[in-house]
């Protein structure tokens, strides 16, 4: 009997922290988009001929709740070679792989395809430092 779990998780041993967040963000945002995105011909901005997914931190950092998330970025480029950074920022859940991007808020991901989301107060807000005695 052969069972698979879905459950995002950090489980493969040979997979950074780094890989996992870069291969989430592939999967669930970046290749989504590229097959959500239209044609070529359309007056709506037009689809990016490339993304890359960028992650700035080597360790996570806890929001106020206690949860532990890393901070990502999607750069898009366009028609004229050069990359535009920031073009998407959000950040992953450690423990539910859960992702939120920051359209006027940071909402659910699933708002980047369409799901009228609203924003979830205090995601990818980082706690402040505990105070010094």
């Amino acid at each position: 009997m052969l069972v698979v779990c879905s459950v995002p998780s950090l489980a493969w041993a040979d997979e950074s922290i780094i890989e996992w967040v870069a291969r989430r963000v592939t999967d669930e945002i970046v290749q989504p988009l590229a097959q959500r995105e239209g044609s070529r011909f359309s007056r709506v901005r037009q689809p990016a001929r490339e993304r890359r997914v960028r992650v700035n931190q080597a360790s996570f950092s806890v929001d106020k709740r206690g949860r532990e998330f890393m901070p990502f970025a999607v750069d898009v480029r366009l028609g004229d070679n050069q990359w535009r950074e920031n073009d998407i920022v959000g950040c992953i859940y450690r423990g539910s792989g859960d992702l939120y991007v920051n359209r006027g808020g940071y909402r659910p991901a699933s708002f980047l395809l369409g799901k009228n989301v609203d924003p979830v107060p205090g995601v990818c807000e980082a706690a402040p430092p505990p105070r010094r005695s």
